[in-house]
């Protein structure tokens, strides 16, 4: 690792630092009903959208009616983006001329359900597929619902430990309508104006055909850009314009636009973390979830930078010199930008798959073993590592409540948090939000490996030629179960050496971001509900403190352990595996041809 990298590094998480604590408090009266600054420009939009979609500002609502909302928000718009994905060839800006035989059902379904669970896992290469009016109307749109959504929930939760012997949690329509127009749609604004002014394109224009100097034609690709630039970056959505996602120069073209994108990814979900602590009454115990938040992360971004600047032994053995010097970044360099280099782009893979953000500015295929070990249990850990606009807290607080629950079993005391006792109903709702995701991967992961796929089918007959080879071994393994945790997580990024357009893939995956998504939204807003109608409990000598370095260490010890149990042996059998071949220099003696499954 390099002075320059770690600088770098250290300046992207200052600003992130620096900004928490305002936006944060900003986010904590504008849910608490406050009036903002920005009010007297906005409040009109706001009363007109409760008068246009016939809701009362004021009536708030259970937690059954709260998830009863969410899920007919979310299959209204599962409908919208799947028929507009389908009948693009008769909706305007579509200069290429795409139509439904560029997206087949299944890859429609995908992508439908992609973007409602805030995944944005592409099968599709957006430049060859969809219209402007779908990239605008279908996924844009859907960047700003899905992280309006998962912000509401996150509030919603919020709730349920400040309120006391109440039956509501709030009004899923009011709290998504505010987080919509007065924060991520301004920021969106003046991000995409940053990005403009940064180079990044946003035009309607047809593409461009232009001769190369070697006489080649070449179909230069373009469109508006950095609109879906700026909320997906600031929605944690992830989903790129382009296929290369952020690699491409138009999407991220100087250093200064990938600092921007970074910096949108994890400024809502840092600020909630002081949202949080504001409307229980204690920003100590913001400050106690921030702190798990950074030592995950700096754990993270250390251990991936450190083993890609490390490069690969089987090349170093060879007399390629893989130490940075003046002349050369060093390292591993496959994948990756020259533009961005190592640093950057360690940087930006830590921070995508902490933060269920599929943005990618570097290929994740490409890392090493124990680097792309490292963006994979990022990812199992459930997303709360920052993660994702609102889910990344809601998570967490996931595992505050298993935490405390195991405190509890240790000195035989009924489990507290936040002067809410956690008992039977809250730990099974946590419970089953964890195993529901950990179902989801394992099974979709073991089927996927031992199936042989046809290349436009589900499987193959016994016998029949196996037509969808990906690559073998443990980095074809791998390709596989990253695939299921992407999906799950609602992360949307890939090791993308595997072939996912295809129905199989494009069905599995599909259902793998339902269940990501709504199996461990629904248990924890019944949760939510059930801490609501609590009582708060006085502290007493005995009650065990959540805002210490202590708790910190039970919070990230209990978020790694459950990963890690869950998950080791699918890891062991994966990156592990591939990491000691390769430092054994045996790598290339397994025998890549040899599809999944035979």
């Amino acid at each position: 690792m390099t002075n320059v990298g770690m600088m770098q590094i250290v300046l992207f998480f200052a600003l992130i630092l620096v900004c928490t604590k305002p936006l944060g408090a900003y986010m904590a009266r504008l849910f608490e009903g406050e009036r903002t600054f920005l009010h007297p420009v906005l409040r009109w939009l706001e009363v007109l959208t409760y008068r246009v979609i016939g809701v009362q500002e004021g009536v708030e609502q259970r937690w059954t009616q709260y998830t009863a909302a969410l899920l007919s928000f979310s299959v209204f718009g599962f409908l919208l983006v799947y028929l507009i994905q389908r009948g693009q060839a008769f909706l305007p800006f579509n200069p290429q001329g795409f139509n439904a035989g560029n997206v087949s059902p299944d890859l429609a379904f995908n992508t439908a359900t992609s973007f409602i669970t805030n995944t944005n896992w592409q099968s599709y290469s957006g430049e060859s597929t969809f219209s402007y009016f779908v990239q605008m109307a279908a996924l844009t749109v859907q960047n700003f619902a899905s992280a309006a959504a998962g912000i509401a929930v996150a509030i919603a939760v919020v709730r349920g430990f400040s309120r006391q012997e109440k039956k509501t949690i709030g009004n899923f329509w009011v709290d998504a309508t505010r987080a919509t127009i007065y924060v991520l749609l301004p920021l969106s604004v003046i991000c995409a104006l940053l990005f403009c002014a940064s180079g990044v394109i946003q035009n309607l224009h047809p593409y461009t055909t232009i001769t190369t100097v070697e006489g080649a034609k070449q179909v230069i690709a373009q469109g508006p850009v950095a609109s879906q630039e700026a909320i997906k970056q600031l929605g944690t959505n992830g989903g790129g314009f382009f296929n290369a996602n952020a690699a491409h120069p138009f999407e991220n073209p100087t250093p200064l636009a990938n600092l921007l994108q970074m910096f949108l990814i994890f400024v809502i979900p840092a600020a909630l973390t002081w949202t949080f602590g504001s409307m229980v009454k204690d920003n100590r115990q913001g400050w106690a979830v921030f702190a798990a938040f950074t030592v995950m992360f700096a754990a993270g971004v250390l251990a991936t930078y450190h083993f890609e600047q490390s490069g690969n032994p089987i090349l170093t053995k060879l007399g390629i010199q893989s130490a940075a010097t003046a002349g050369q970044a060093g390292g591993n360099m496959e994948g990756k930008e020259v533009r961005f280099g190592i640093a950057n782009s360690a940087l930006y893979a830590t921070v995508t798959t902490d933060a269920s953000c599929g943005a990618v500015n570097s290929m994740h295929d490409s890392f090493t073993p124990i680097g792309g070990l490292v963006l994979l249990f990022n990812i199992m850990t459930g997303e709360v590592i920052f993660g994702g606009v609102g889910a990344g807290l809601y998570g967490i607080l996931l595992y505050c409540i298993l935490a405390v629950f195991i405190a509890g079993l240790m000195v035989g005391r009924t489990p507290e948090y936040l002067g809410k006792k956690i008992e039977q109903k809250e730990v099974k709702m946590a419970m089953l939000a964890i195993i529901a995701t950990a179902f989801s991967i394992l099974v979709f992961s073991a089927i996927s490996t031992v199936i042989p796929f046809a290349a436009k089918g589900y499987w193959n007959p016994p016998g029949a030629a196996i037509a969808n080879m990906n690559n073998g071994g443990p980095h074809g393994f791998g390709e596989i179960l990253y695939a299921y945790v992407s999906s799950t997580g609602n992360n949307g990024s890939a090791f993308a050496g595997l072939n996912a357009n295809t129905p199989w893939y494009n069905l599995t995956l599909g259902l793998a971001q339902l269940i990501g998504r709504f199996l461990f939204l629904i248990p924890l807003l019944a949760a939510a509900g059930s801490l609501a109608a609590k009582r708060r409990v006085p502290s007493t000598t005995g009650t065990f403190p959540t805002h210490g370095p202590l708790f910190v260490g039970l919070l990230v010890g209990t978020v790694i352990i459950v990963g890690a149990l869950t998950f080791f042996p699918a890891i062991a059998l994966g990156p592990i595996v591939e990491h000691y071949l390769m430092n054994s220099g045996k790598l290339f003696s397994v025998v890549l041809a040899v599809p999944m499954g035979s």
